[in-house]
């Protein structure tokens, strides 16, 4: 047969495999397709039902006040995500932005934040303080927020038992982090949020507290859309990420959210603009149509992350690779990792990334001293937006066992070539 890859470098052999690969991940691929046109349906319900309008397409500057467009949007944003109330502005540059600034709105001196999926990811554990940096406080701990953590179990799923156990009267927000970050674990399933919810409102009870009085809070970041629930439909109360993620279908700029309770979402709005004014400023700067096509897209655009993501691990698995998940593995999020056992391998395979996309396809990513993590990491991404992850990139730390982060992909068969290119 003849080989259509063959001029961008693929052997025959590794194309031969990708077909093998294709035919063993078919059904996969059709679950994935099920699952798009689920969301896809609900999102472009959501817009018919708020009404959205050319109208709403508009720009505001300055102050930003009654932006018609941004309050809109904020409504659509709310109803696919299950929740009360949505803040959801540019002003957001980064999912730990998003994130941090939601901790920072919710807990007060003496309050506990007990982290139930580990230790979080890099960026995020300078904000809570168990990582630090020379010549910068600011964390959750120096503000006097106490702070624990529980490990997952040995198959990725939450401790119940200890969670409940965990629990505590000065325990104000349980944190659940969605995504695997630089870890070898699974990303959490919408069952697992929903037993955590569970366990963490019963214990409020027991406590003697209303149960809104302990906060589930959620980094969904890289997991929205993947499955049919987002997490404040599966009963947390709050949950934040990024629009350079899955929700900005690949072609938002900037920009964040903060979805859940009315109350919890305006005490962050509070943190991120300031007391009194929340989230009634804040200009639009002519994102509004960006960020409301983004949303439009999303559903269409993660699917094409994870048929991406589900050819690497099947091609990787069958030449010999650990990789993770599964090909046909129920999946929380857009990652995918294969473990290389080798740091050049890891850079290696991170060139070949880069040398697949559309931007600075000639650059080779070297590992380098990136902010706020604690090891060199070595990141490929030729992205027409800068750190989008749901354009094709790969990422992971200098370190053993040198696991590689995969992850996004506008049009599937970008990283279908990647793989192939990287294997041959």
């Amino acid at each position: 047969m003849t080989n259509p890859y063959s001029r961008f470098g693929v052997s025959d052999e590794a194309n031969e495999l990708g077909l093998v690969a294709m035919e063993q991940v078919a059904t996969v691929f059709a679950k994935i397709d099920e699952v798009r046109e689920y969301n896809q349906l609900r999102v472009l319900d959501a817009f018919r039902e708020c009404r959205f309008s050319d109208v709403h397409l508009g720009s505001t500057t300055g102050y930003g006040y009654d932006d018609i467009g941004r309050e809109k949007i904020e409504e659509i944003f709310a109803r696919i995500f299950g929740g009360q109330a949505a803040y959801v502005r540019m002003q957001i540059s980064s999912g730990t932005q998003a994130i941090s600034s939601m901790l920072y709105g919710l807990l007060r001196p003496g309050d506990e934040l007990l982290s139930v999926t580990g230790k979080p990811y890099d960026t995020l554990a300078m904000t809570v303080g168990i990582m630090k940096e020379d010549g910068f406080d600011g964390s959750l701990l120096d503000f006097g927020v106490k702070y624990s953590q529980l490990e997952l179990l040995p198959d990725g799923s939450p401790d119940l038992i200890k969670i409940d156990d965990a629990i505590s009267s000065s325990t104000r927000v349980v944190f659940i982090q969605k995504s695997r970050g630089y870890t070898g674990r699974r990303a959490l399933l919408g069952d697992d949020i929903s037993a955590i919810v569970k366990v963490v409102k019963d214990k409020a009870k027991k406590l003697g507290k209303n149960e809104n009085d302990i906060i589930v809070a959620v980094d969904n970041c890289y997991g929205e859309f993947v499955e049919k629930k987002e997490p404040c439909e599966l009963g947390a109360d709050i949950c934040a990420g990024s629009l350079i993620k899955n929700p900005g279908g690949g072609i938002c700029t900037t920009g964040g959210y903060i979805v859940g309770r009315k109350d919890l979402v305006e005490k962050v709005a509070q943190r991120i603009t300031a007391p009194g004014l929340g989230s009634h400023v804040g200009p639009s700067l002519g994102m509004n149509r960006v960020i409301a096509q983004g949303i439009f897209l999303a559903p269409k655009t993660v699917s094409e992350c994870l048929k991406s993501a589900i050819f690497a691990s099947k091609v990787f698995e069958l030449s010999g690779l650990e990789t993770s998940p599964k090909a046909d593995e129920l999946r929380g999020d857009i990652v995918q990792t294969i473990t290389f056992e080798d740091s050049k391998k890891l850079v290696d395979f991170c060139s070949k990334i880069q040398a697949c996309s559309p931007v600075d396809s000639f650059v080779s990513p070297e590992p380098w001293d990136m902010p706020g993590y604690e090891d060199q990491v070595v990141m490929a991404a030729g992205a027409f937006v800068q750190g989008a992850t749901t354009e094709l990139s790969c990422d992971g730390p200098i370190k053993p066992p040198y696991i590689a982060y995969m992850q996004g992909g506008l049009v599937w068969e970008q990283g279908k070539l990647a793989t192939m290119l990287a294997l041959s």
